[in-house]
């Protein structure tokens, strides 16, 4: 149930198993404009990921809890106009009447698996986790039949989960109330014998107990697994959803016992909060997929404003977001910070100094190491060029003034030319209002001309 193997997520269904030709394509939005988030408003809980059929697929909790949704689209802008179908909607009374939670799209034994949490309607808080299945490759067109009630060791709050393969096992990842632990929900894994019951005992993966865990309530939920550079990243979300709710993450050795606690060591911090500079909070509740040329991307919700009135889950405004996702040098995923509304930000590493990119401290540019925030810009694009817009000052651009490069409004100083790369067309290179290019030189950034090779190659930048 892999992708290629440089493309490997292991989430939701993309598989490596044998899939027909899809019908309906007509579902798939038209032809998508720039990737903007928030891409997909009123979605929370989001779940992306692109299958083997070519196309990107799409669940999310609605602001109602009362359906289960999915969209399907060839790219991921556009998510934001395509069509979105209901595959099924709660009874009017009993079982699975109450509230509808975070649905999750999985693709094996040759069917469409879709798991959630769901209450009873008297007892809508009475969460447990249900399946339904389609036999059909079209997810979207296709018959859903309910399967039942995920079978746990006990009949409490259950929510959230997730399946992956790794090594030959299939495994399931889920939250829930322990008895005896006072807290609202731990994360657990057990292999999955059928798709409603575990092959084995399941492992208690973490408990919330760090102070960033615990706001407002004692939280791990929503794990999202990601395998890369050797070892398997669980990502989840912690504490209450208002503002205060985070990603923490949870890692192992690729080659390790999952089954063993000891395999799995926990983030000290959260890996991802709210930013004031961005605008964005409560971000959380995330799953992992590939762009369009294979480069990982982070999907999570978030809210556009902090002060919520009432409680949160009825706060109906969890936006579904995406930005790209890098890496540390010790492999680990650096998550930065959640890049605000706006174009999908980009770093720009020159094509002479690989490893160091563009960096925005306050009013001053340069080019070296820092901090990944401090190293992503938005191109925002106009009449006569674009922007480059550090995400942490929304509103301010790059721009020349007396041949310098500070920081500022974005006006018509701030306007570049994005052209092909000067250095043998890869990348990107700027031209500045007075003809000359942005350029690195000695770690400072300047506007000048390209005349020679050297100076070409200081003015093509590489974009990630």
């Amino acid at each position: 149930m892999d992708l290629q193997p440089s493309r490997r997520v292991l989430l939701a269904g993309a598989g490596a198993l044998a899939f027909g030709g899809i019908a309906g394509a007509a579902h798939a939005a038209a032809e998508p404009g720039p990737l903007i988030n928030p891409v997909v408003r009123q979605r929370a809980d989001a779940q992306v990921f692109k299958h083997i059929d070519g196309y990107y697929y799409l669940t999310g909790s609605v602001p109602e809890y009362d359906r289960l949704i999915i969209r399907r689209s060839r790219t991921l802008a556009g998510f934001t106009d395509a069509e979105e179908v209901v595959v099924w909607r709660r009874p009017t009374e009993g079982k699975l009447g109450g509230y509808i939670w975070a649905p999750e799209l999985h693709w094996f034994d040759g069917a469409w698996h879709m798991y959630f949490a769901a209450g009873d309607k008297d007892q809508p808080f009475r969460i447990r986790t249900y399946a339904i299945r389609c036999k059909s490759p079209d997810a979207m067109a296709g018959q859903w039949e309910l399967l039942g009630k995920v079978e746990t060791p006990w009949d409490t709050f259950t929510l959230d989960s997730t399946v992956f393969h790794h090594k030959g096992v299939r495994y399931f990842c889920w939250a829930q109330k322990e008895p005896g632990i006072d807290t609202n929900s731990n994360l657990y894994l057990a292999p999955l014998a059928t798709p409603l019951t575990l092959g084995e005992a399941p492992t208690r993966l973490t408990v919330p107990t760090l102070d960033w865990e615990i706001r407002g309530f004692k939280v791990a939920e929503a794990p999202a697994v990601l395998i890369r550079n050797g070892r398997v990243f669980i990502a989840y979300s912690a504490s209450a959803t208002d503002d205060r709710y985070c990603l923490g993450l949870l890692t192992a050795d690729a080659d390790a016992d999952l089954m063993a606690q000891g395999s799995w060591t926990k983030s000290p911090v959260p890996v991802l909060v709210s930013s004031e500079e961005t605008r964005v909070w409560g971000p959380g509740h995330n799953s992992f997929t590939v762009d369009e040329q294979g480069r990982d991307v982070l999907v999570f919700h978030g809210r556009d404003y902090k002060a919520i009135k009432g409680d949160p889950l009825f706060d109906p405004n969890r936006h579904t977001r995406v930005q790209r996702l890098y890496y540390k040098p010790d492999g680990t995923p650096d998550f930065g910070v959640p890049a605000g509304a706006g174009e999908i930000p980009d770093r720009f590493s020159p094509a002479d100094q690989p490893g160091a990119f563009l960096r925005v401290d306050g009013g001053a540019v340069s080019v070296g190491e820092g901090p990944l925030a401090a190293t992503q810009l938005r191109q925002k694009a106009g009449a006569g060029g674009v922007w480059l817009e550090p995400i942490l000052q929304p509103g301010q651009a790059l721009r020349v003034e007396g041949g310098k490069v500070t920081v500022g409004p974005g006006d018509g100083a701030a306007r570049f030319k994005r052209v092909k790369g000067l250095a043998g067309g890869k990348g990107v290179s700027f031209q500045a209002p007075d003809g000359g290019y942005l350029m690195h030189r000695n770690g400072a950034v300047v506007v000048g001309p390209a005349r020679d090779a050297r100076a070409r190659a200081a003015a093509t930048f590489l974009v990630s």
